[in-house]
């Protein structure tokens, strides 16, 4: 592979959140990476269906997943997973929500594990942990860490913009933190939302689901740049560029990279 990459979602973190969660450490990445606070996920904005189309490059309409049940493609696409495995590259997972299982194919992942996020506390650090222990021990090229706490305990428990919900989003960047600290050297990482969320839930066409930020921290972004018109069906793209993989004849983004 050319280059490798983490790629981060923390599950229904919006914009403001982010900001208003009192987290020094994002002020750090968007000095040092570049940034986005005006993204735009896909409708329905629900979690399967913001994930099919972060690595599938596609609308619902195209892929057909439009709630939280996998469903066969009528049209199979390769997502990111199968563009990578395909190029000779080795992948792995760490989610904090079953369904997500569904967004690669068999034989695509070298390496996977799932942690229940109503099993335990803290499973988004947990997560975090077993990835960096993995990624210590293993030559991996491609790293996803779903990080779900934010929408489940934060926003759907709380209500999005309570405080336990920014306290939720401000554990989340501090996971990001320890990743970067641990393998930015090695790692360009990728920190999204696939969706927001208002009062206690999401999926509507408001701007506080719709709207989602992204940060890109490694040598191929300018350090403080604020990034406008940017699509969460950019992300597959972007990270296929990165690490010199083709991207799938039906994506429909863009690649980020300057």
């Amino acid at each position: 592979m050319k280059n490798k990459v983490i790629l981060v979602s923390i599950d229904g973190m919006r914009p403001d959140g982010v900001m208003q969660c009192g987290n020094e450490y994002v002020k750090h990445l968007m000095e040092k990476g570049s940034y986005t606070l005006n993204a735009k996920t896909v409708l329905p904005s629900v979690t399967l269906p913001c994930h099919m189309s972060m690595f599938h490059s596609v609308t619902p309409e195209r892929h057909g997943i439009t709630g939280n049940t996998y469903m066969m493609q009528v049209r199979p696409i390769n997502g990111l997973f199968e563009q990578i495995n395909g190029a000779g590259g080795k992948c792995t997972m760490y989610y904090g929500w079953e369904p997500l299982r569904d967004i690669s194919r068999p034989g695509s992942l070298v390496s996977a594990e799932y942690i229940n996020a109503y099993s335990d506390d803290n499973t988004d650090g947990k997560l975090t942990d077993r990835m960096l222990k993995y990624l210590e021990k293993n030559d991996v090229d491609f790293a996803f860490l779903y990080m779900v706490e934010t929408d489940e305990k934060g926003g759907h428990d709380n209500g999005w913009m309570s405080k336990p919900y920014l306290d939720c989003i401000s554990n989340a960047i501090d996971n990001v933190k320890r990743v970067i600290e641990a393998v930015g050297d090695k790692y360009t990482v990728i920190v999204t939302a696939d969706h927001g969320g208002h009062d206690r839930g999401h999926g509507s066409d408001m701007p506080e689901d719709m709207t989602i930020p992204m940060f890109f921290y490694g040598k191929e972004f300018e350090a403080g740049k604020a990034l406008e018109n940017v699509s969460i069906l950019d992300l597959a793209p972007t990270v296929a560029d990165i690490m010199g993989v083709p991207y799938a004849r039906e994506w429909e983004g863009r690649s980020l990279v300057k």
